[in-house]
């Protein structure tokens, strides 16, 4: 028969034997646990930065009094410009239909078309009246006048708002043009207002102006 003592180390050694899987898949679940929760705590900041829109984008949409007269959907519309290169932009949009017929008229299409990067300083319908009328027909009639007038408000980069607090810079037609301001309120060599700013194109940003540039 066996010891008391002898018998008392059996049950203990059986005991342990019982509860050292228990305690092994705890510590191995609880592992799992951890990690999940710090894989779940890693991924939380990358997710909210991903659902976090960018502020700068969102401040990056045109501005200015005349914004407001854009269509709101099709091709004339600021998504649909975006999508066409600056001369079939224009013409989309029936605030520069006057602009438009000059630069058929000057033949600067396909030019200002395939052009990249650049910047359009583009005169509306109404810059365009403030011109005597006999002066606006001889300037039509005139290509190589109007071409040095067309070719004036065209920057042979893309221009940043910020670019134009004050700002100089050679024009596609070698003339200077300087420009002012801050915020959305904008001036271009100190006679002509940007009343709608910052509008994408394809290949160029636009800003819309109430009076037509004359070089000298």
């Amino acid at each position: 028969m066996s010891s008391p003592l002898r018998l008392r180390r059996t049950a203990v050694a059986v005991a342990a034997a019982a509860v050292l899987p228990f305690a092994l898949t705890a510590c191995s679940d609880s592992g799992k646990d951890s990690a999940s929760t710090a894989d779940k705590s890693s991924a939380a900041p990358a997710a909210s930065q991903a659902a976090t829109p960018d502020a700068s984008m969102a401040m990056d949409r045109p501005f200015g009094p005349a914004c407001a007269g854009v269509p709101k959907e099709g091709a004339g519309s600021f998504d649909g410009m975006a999508k066409d290169p600056v001369a079939t932009a224009a013409s989309n949009n029936p605030a520069l239909s006057t602009l438009v017929t000059a630069v058929k008229q000057a033949g600067l299409v396909d030019t200002l078309n395939n052009a990249k990067d650049i910047t359009v300083f583009a005169p509306t319908n109404d810059a365009f009246a403030k011109l005597p009328k006999a002066d606006l027909d001889k300037v039509l009639a005139d290509k190589a006048t109007l071409t040095k007038i067309l070719t004036y408000h065209v920057v042979g980069q893309k221009l940043t708002p910020k670019q134009l607090e004050n700002g100089s810079f050679e024009t596609l037609e070698k003339g200077k043009l300087t420009t002012t301001g801050s915020g959305e309120s904008y001036k271009v060599n100190n006679t002509s207002n940007v009343v709608c700013g910052d509008v994408k194109t394809a290949n160029a940003n636009v800003y819309i102006v109430d009076t037509v540039l004359m070089p000298k």
